[in-house]
Formats: structure tokens, sequence, C-alpha cells
């Protein structure tokens, strides 16, 4: 009988593989498998591997649910049997305070009178989700239902850090906006849904980008951090400032149809720290690796079952019931509707809480996650579209080399003086009925079939949303095809709109 072990490619990486879920091997060891795995689609490999052929540190490489140890299980013999799964970065509790002096009204006991006929749960659970406090991090699809539920559900003090404002885009999976709200800041509506969800219960905003210098300060005050950010800076932040401050933080992450779940610093009974975001990404990919929601897209619904059950833990931990997602991540895949569950272990190396930690206050995150470090944070919200974020997300997805680009400005300087331009959009044909400012429309995936359209004489200007999309491609051509007169458009769409043209929406 041939051995064939079975390889999960994460939703990120299947358009390296024709968008195969699966990988069937009939290697013997692990690292066999994998080097039968990129010898067959050869463009995962700078995906997967570094140059020194090493899995890249912010991918972990499971055996069945316990992590595989790169330098341990090179040799690892796999069985017909045996799952290997590939798991890349996607961007104590309350329960011990006193809740002897918490009195529930007779509006809310019947509020919560489902709740405490649970007899496990009672009143007891009941009083302890009043004397809570938990902060949420972005209010956008994952901070969404969080707070729909942890509000509905009682929990006492509820603070919310944004400072984005409400788009059309966000109306298929943010929940709690509306058509009217477009255009208002999301941290205000928040408020005003969550009260008429609880009239009972407190809620405290921040409008304020989260940031080294104001993060301890925000955090400080709750007992539990629910991480609902979709971008690399904030999540380290929030991780850093949740151990430094004692708080566990409860993560979640979602990419397409794919979402993941953890908490991260949690303190058992016993005194026993579990691991942190740290322990299981050392360090994040490189800027425009792994896209966010607005260039990859996202299932309406995925955010809000994974923001649902991002609250499900705040409330275990809140109320000491069940056994919290520490030590463990959770992942979901909405097509195929399974759920797998792998062990997270403490890192020796761990440069905040390894044997030799490294990192005792707040960095730079947006230097440590390789964008232009400028002391400020990315977003706290699900989805980065703020400032000048756009510009940082253009940047090499994993090639430093510069590439030519002009800044909205000077394009429009081009335009204004009728240079002779040849401009192309290549965003997806949806996108282009959405907002444009103009160029012919060639997907980004098209581009090769189209390369003799493509103008070697004048000057090419290509864009894209947001300058991501159109940087990759402009290095392809240049690269790959002999380009000289191709530049990419700084900012895109989002740029344009900025600070050219408001009229031209932006997604």
């Amino acid at each position: 009988m041939i051995l064939m072990a079975t390889i999960i490619i994460p939703t990120p990486l299947r358009k390296f593989t024709g968008w195969n879920r699966t990988f069937e091997t009939d290697r013997e060891t692990l690292s066999e498998a994998l080097d039968h795995l990129v010898s067959t689609y050869p463009e995962l490999q700078k995906n997967l591997l570094d140059e020194n052929g090493k899995v890249r540190s912010f991918i972990k490489i499971y055996i069945g649910d316990n992590e595989a140890i790169p330098d341990e299980s090179k040799s690892l013999k796999l069985d017909r049997q045996t799952e290997i799964s590939i798991v890349p970065a996607i961007a104590g509790g309350s329960h011990k305070k006193n809740q002897g002096n918490i009195k529930l009204s007779p509006r809310e006991l019947l509020h919560y009178s489902r709740h405490i006929t649970i007899p496990e749960f009672g009143m007891e659970g009941q009083k302890k989700l009043k004397a809570a406090s938990v902060l949420v991090v972005g209010t956008g699809g994952l901070g969404a239902p969080m707070l729909q539920y942890l509000a509905a559900a009682g929990v006492g003090t509820i603070g919310i850090v944004d400072f984005d404002k409400v788009e059309a885009s966000n109306l298929h999976r943010q929940v709690l906006f509306g058509v009217s709200d477009v255009g208002r800041p999301k941290v205000e509506v928040a408020r005003e849904r969550l009260q008429q969800i609880n009239p009972h219960i407190s809620i405290i905003v921040h409008e304020a980008r989260l940031t080294s210098e104001n993060a301890l300060d925000i955090i400080r005050p709750y007992d539990i951090v629910a991480d609902g950010t979709d971008n690399f800076p904030t999540r380290y932040l929030v991780n850093d400032a949740a151990v430094i401050l004692d708080k566990p933080n409860v993560y979640g992450s979602i990419f397409q149809f794919e979402g993941q779940v953890s908490v991260f610093n949690y303190v058992n009974d016993q005194g026993q720290r579990g691991p942190n975001y740290r322990d299981l990404y050392p360090e994040p990919p490189p800027p425009g690796m792994v896209p966010d929601c607005a260039e990859a897209g996202v299932l309406g619904v995925l955010p809000g079952i994974i923001g649902s059950i991002q609250a499900n833990e705040v409330i275990k931990l809140i109320t000491g019931l069940g056994d919290p997602l520490a030590g463990r991540l959770f992942l979901f895949d909405a097509l195929s509707i399974t759920i797998r569950i792998m062990n997270v272990n403490r890192d020796t190396s761990n440069p905040l809480t390894g044997e030799q930690p490294e990192i005792t206050e707040l960095i730079d995150y947006e230097m440590f996650c390789g964008l232009s470090g400028n002391g400020e944070s990315a977003s706290a919200d699900e989805e980065d579209k703020s400032g000048n974020q756009y510009e940082k997300n253009a940047q090499s997805n994993w090639n430093s080399q510069e590439i030519p680009e002009i800044s909205v400005l000077e394009f429009k300087e081009w335009l204004d003086r009728g240079e002779d331009i040849q401009v192309i959009d290549i965003r997806e044909p949806y996108e282009y009925e959405i907002a444009k400012i103009g160029g012919e429309l060639i997907p980004m995936k098209t581009v090769v079939e189209h390369i003799d359209d493509i103008s070697r004489e004048k000057k090419v200007v290509i864009h894209c949303r947001s300058g991501q999309r159109s940087a990759d491609t402009v290095r392809e051509l240049r690269e790959k095809f002999g380009f000289e007169n191709v530049y990419n458009l700084k900012g895109g769409i989002l740029a344009w709109s900025d600070e050219i043209d408001p009229e031209v929406p932006k997604y």
C-alpha cells in the first residue's frame, strides 16, 4: 500500500496551489513532504520557505494538533493517516473579582433570566459579568458581533477603541451599522446601538488610534482585552501591552473563508501563564504578503462566527466556566464547516516572556512589522484604510528592490500638462464599477495575456485600490518582461480620493 499523508493548504496560500485545499504526498518524512509540495507548486516556495529553505517564522506547521518543531521534525516519519496543517499568521480573568456587593435590579433579572436559569451559570455568573470590564479593540467585522453579544450578556463595563468612520463597504458584515450611519464615527454609533441592546451597562468610548504612547493607559483599567484588529502592528501592540499589564488577550483573525481564535496570556488557577501571540508567531510576515480584508475580501458571515466565538471566550474567562482556548488555536473553515484545534506552546526564545526577555516596554510596531516607522500604530479597526497606511501596505511583498512610483499629486500634474500617458487599472471589474479615476481596465490576473497592449514607448501608470497590487504588477513587468517605463501609482484609488477628489468613493 502506498503511503499518502495529507497536507492542508490554508486559504492565503491556495492561490499558489491552483486553489487546491489539500495535497496528498507519498513522501516518508515531513521535510520530504514539504519539498514535494513546493516542487509541485514552485510559486508557493517563496511564500512558505525563506532563502535558507526553512519554514518562514510567521508560519507554523502542525502534525495532527501538535506543532512540528523544525529542527526535531525534519526526519519525522509520516504515515497514511498523518494530517499536516500549514497555519500562517492572518494581522486570569475577572472571574476572580469579588461579587459580594453586586446587585441586579428586577429589570436586569428579567433581561438575564435565560442566563440565570442555567444551573452552572446562575446568579453568580451574571454578577461576575456585571462586575467585569472588557476592552474591545476595533468595531469592525470582529468587533461588531463581539460588542453586541458582550453587551447583551451583561458585561458591566465595555470599552471600545476605534477612530474610523462607517463606510458603505463595511455594511455587509459590520452588523452594528446601517446605511444612515455612513460617515459617522464608529464608536459613536456603537455606543448608541449597544445602549439600545442593554441599557443596564456602561459603554466607554476611546475615539483614538491605539499607539505605543496610549495603549497602556487605555488598556490598564480593563480586566480583559479582546483583539478585533486586522493589521499586524496593532496585533503585536495589543499582545505586548496585555502581557506587560498582565491581562488576558482574546485573539481573533479572519481571511476570506477562514478564521482563528485563541486566548493569550491567560493565567490559570495554579498561577501558570499560557502562551501569547509571539509564541505562536514570533515575527510578522513581510509587508503586503498577507493582504487585508479590503484587498482579499471576506465572507460576510465569517467575522460574525469568529467574533461570536471570541465573545464566548470572554464570557468563559469572566465566569470561570469551561476551558478557555488558552494554549490552543481554534481554526475554522466556513466552506467545509470544519474545525481544527491546534496546541500552542510557550517559546523559550520569546523576546517578551522567554528565558531572556528583550522587550520590556512597548516598541515601534510599524518598524517591527517592516513598515515605515512614524511612531504611530496602524488602525485599531478590523480594516486599516486611514492616514497613509495604504502607502505602507504597498511595499514589496518579499522583494525589497525599489520600484518606480509616483504620487497622486505627480500623476495629476502629468494629466494636467497633457502628457501622453497610458493608464492601466488592474482591479477587478466590480471594483471598477464602484470607483474609477480613468484608465484602461486590465485585471491583474489577465495582465500577462495583454502584455502586447502595454506600451513600451510612453509612460505607463498602473494603479489599483491601495497601491499594493499595482506595485506587484509593476515589479513583474519590469523583472519578467523588461519594461522600463512603468510606474506604480502610490496609494491608488484611496490616495486619489484623499488628496485629489473626495467624490471618488473609498471602499
